[in-house]
């Protein structure tokens, strides 16, 4: 009950600070009513844009829209006929090194879409070519074709990178937004007091004062990386955008890059906590060090799941209110769906720098129960008085 207090007192802490750095965009009324016009916009485009994601022949298929549009893929499908290739780039034992871009898959009576001849696309996935330059397929279906190592800058790569960026302009022109008194201009009176947040409510109270500071950048890191990312995700709205940490493959790097660090920090305390319980009758101390351990691997598995499921359902819940504007066959449906889209929107943008926090949050937590010291004097002399 306490840690669900102070879970959710930070969460409260942490809301009414983002609140406070956008109070002067928010309370403009002007402002407000521009940007839900947009998300309206977007939201129309996102209905005359959907349905590519389905079957061209056929009735209408919302699952195949949502996953078309949730899962990665080898372009950037921006609305309509609209892509931006992306390069591709191959490697296997029969074709070598391959570089291309995903413009030359084209559509082939064999195959969904085929590129140079040698290389076939299902689903999302290249398979090489069989010498009459079609997909095999097992009794369950799955092509059977050599799949060869894929290297390519996929949507979500591209998005990755895009994030990079962002964030290195953004803090080198927060660095000289200071001025000859220390005083942040600009962007950094936006951003130094979420750094200071990050520090003061994260940091110091999970890890402490003595060991805070050489985990701060990597918490900032992953705070800023996964927040900007979640945005990229909104902007362009649905089905444009990227779905960077709704993609299960980056949370997991993010948790494992999380759990590594816990493991390299770990000190003498924390493992003794894991294998050689204090305090603990000897004869349940092997039981505990094997739950113990066990509980080391699903905390980074928390906070890979906590992550993606939470991005992953907003992307579909939104597809699915515009999907229902299909499956009902009427534009009407619009007049119920486009006001649900939006006010999702708008709570995703809540959402991208919550879930940034929890991450980072739950980070902390981790790391600092590695590094903390624990008095074990009075578990001592407890075990010598029995």
């Amino acid at each position: 009950m306490e840690n669900s207090f102070f879970h959710t007192r930070k969460v409260t802490i942490f809301a009414a600070e983002l609140r406070k750095r956008t109070s002067g965009f928010v309370m403009n009324n002007q402002n407000f009513s521009v940007f839900t016009l947009l998300l309206a916009v977007f939201s129309l485009v996102n209905i005359n844009t959907a349905k590519a994601g389905g079957s061209s022949d056929g009735p209408f298929d919302a699952k195949e829209m949502i996953m078309h549009h949730i899962q990665d893929s080898h372009d950037w499908h921006v609305a309509g006929d609209l892509s931006i290739p992306l390069p591709v780039i191959l490697y296997s034992k029969e074709a070598g090194f391959d570089f291309f871009m995903s413009s030359e898959f084209h559509h082939d009576d064999n195959a969904e879409v085929l590129a140079k001849g040698t290389y076939l696309k299902q689903h999302g996935h290249i398979y090489l070519a069989d010498e009459k330059g079609e997909l095999e397929f097992d009794e369950a279906g799955h092509a059977t074709n050599v799949a060869p190592l894929d290297f390519s800058i996929t949507r979500n790569v591209a998005s990755i990178f895009i994030t990079i960026i962002i964030l290195v302009a953004l803090f080198s022109a927060v660095a000289r937004s200071y001025d000859s008194n220390g005083v942040a201009r600009g962007i950094g009176s936006f951003l130094e007091p979420l750094v200071i947040f990050v520090r003061d409510e994260i940091a110091i109270p999970n890890i402490g004062e003595k060991k805070y500071a050489k985990f701060l950048p990597y918490l900032l890191t992953v705070f800023f990386f996964i927040w900007v990312a979640n945005l990229l995700g909104l902007v362009p709205f649905f089905p444009g955008g990227s779905n960077v940490t709704g993609n299960i493959s980056v949370t997991f790097v993010l948790a494992i890059i999380t759990y590594l660090i816990t493991t390299v920090s770990g000190n003498k305390d924390y493992w003794m906590h894991i294998f050689w319980m204090p305090g603990v009758p000897v004869a349940i101390r092997p039981i505990l060090a094997v739950i113990e351990l066990i509980g080391t691997l699903t905390k980074p598995f928390a906070l890979m799941m906590r992550l993606f499921a939470n991005i992953a359902a907003g992307h579909i819940l939104v597809l699915a209110l515009i999907a229902l504007i299909f499956m009902f066959k009427t534009y009407f449906m619009s007049a119920v769906s486009i006001p649900f889209v939006v006010f999702m929107s708008m709570l995703e943008l809540l959402v991208a720098a919550l879930q940034a926090y929890i991450f980072t949050l739950l980070s902390a937590l981790f790391i600092g129960m590695a590094v903390a010291e624990h008095d074990h004097g009075h578990e001592h002399g407890h075990e010598a008085h029995h």
